[in-house]
């Protein structure tokens, strides 16, 4: 998010919230955790949500859309 040229430079991006989550299966400590994310929106350059699967050995651990806010 960072990266993208229309995002202000030099913010924090913070946890906002989860929506329609699904826990598939336990993650313990020592399992290499993949979170692949997909933007879905921005609104006025300051909140976003993103539809994120995490995977553990090729394995859907969870499942479900994250919403984040962009402070100062």
């Amino acid at each position: 998010m960072t990266q993208m040229p229309e995002m202000p430079q030099g913010g924090l991006f913070l946890f906002a919230g989860i929506d329609g989550v699904r826990f598939r299966r336990p993650v313990v400590p020592g399992d290499q955790l993949i979170l692949t994310v997909e933007l879905l929106c921005i609104k006025r350059r300051r909140f976003g949500k993103m539809q994120g699967v995490a995977e553990v050995g090729g394995q859907r651990a969870a499942e479900g859309e994250l919403m984040f806010s962009l402070v100062d």
